[in-house]
């Protein structure tokens, strides 16, 4: 799959504005510019909602392409049992739990971002951070530029999952409740309960002064295994 868009079918993009079972008839045949208007219209949506719930940001847009390659593969499994959306929603969840999965499992392997990793030319004591400076900005660093945004979003990586997840699909997405369910694969009064817990945490987050050096678990956010599992 072609995933970036050249001058010539941007301008098709611009004007490709299809309903959903037109749209999806369009992918199953292997339409390059239904695929296009597809990454051109879920891209930044799909990045977004990955920033904000994998452990690093900066894996987000490694797992957005990944996101749309399963697309790309899995669109021809798609028979309409959800909207094409809520389709994609759910694939992109469930790269970021993987991605979960694995920093759980690896963090105990990593080099600490402070770890010498030898001299340079001049005799000095060279740090694993000074060597993973990427003077880029993505989008999302350029938002948190503002500094209204910056807080919420720190505050908002500290609500516990899957409080966050369904905060970020209900109040940032604007899912309805039922599309929310049927994305996370709980029922209403779940999604109800995590949406009130949610909430309620991100608001006392948000009161803290010193939101950063929470640990706490706060109370009424704590789980039971069968809960997490659901």
């Amino acid at each position: 799959m072609q995933a970036d868009l050249t001058m010539g079918n941007v301008v098709s993009v611009l004007v490709f504005q299809p309903d959903e079972a037109a749209l999806v008839a369009e992918l199953q045949s292997g339409s390059e510019e239904a695929f296009a208007w597809l990454i051109a219209h879920y891209h930044q949506p799909i990045y977004s909602l990955l920033a904000r719930t994998v452990r690093n940001p900066a894996d987000a847009a490694d797992l957005a392409q990944e996101v749309f390659v399963k697309v790309f593969r899995g669109i021809r499994g798609f028979h309409g049992e959800s909207s094409l959306r809520t389709w994609i929603y759910r694939i992109a969840l469930r790269e970021a739990s993987n991605q979960r999965r694995w920093w759980m499992r690896h963090q105990q392997q990593e080099i600490p971002i402070e770890q010498e990793m030898g001299e340079d030319d001049g005799s000095r004591q060279m740090l694993l951070k000074d060597m993973l400076v990427d003077p880029s900005e993505s989008p999302y660093d350029h938002a948190l530029r503002e500094e209204n945004r910056s807080r919420v979003e720190q505050a908002l990586r500290q609500v516990p999952e899957p409080f966050r997840t369904t905060l970020i699909l209900r109040d940032i997405e604007g899912f309805v409740y039922e599309e929310v369910a049927a994305i996370e694969g709980v029922n209403l009064g779940t999604v109800k309960s995590r949406l009130v817990r949610g909430r309620a945490c991100l608001k006392a987050l948000l009161a803290d002064p010193h939101p950063g050096s929470r640990t706490e678990v706060l109370p009424g956010l704590e789980l039971t295994l069968g809960e997490e599992a659901r």
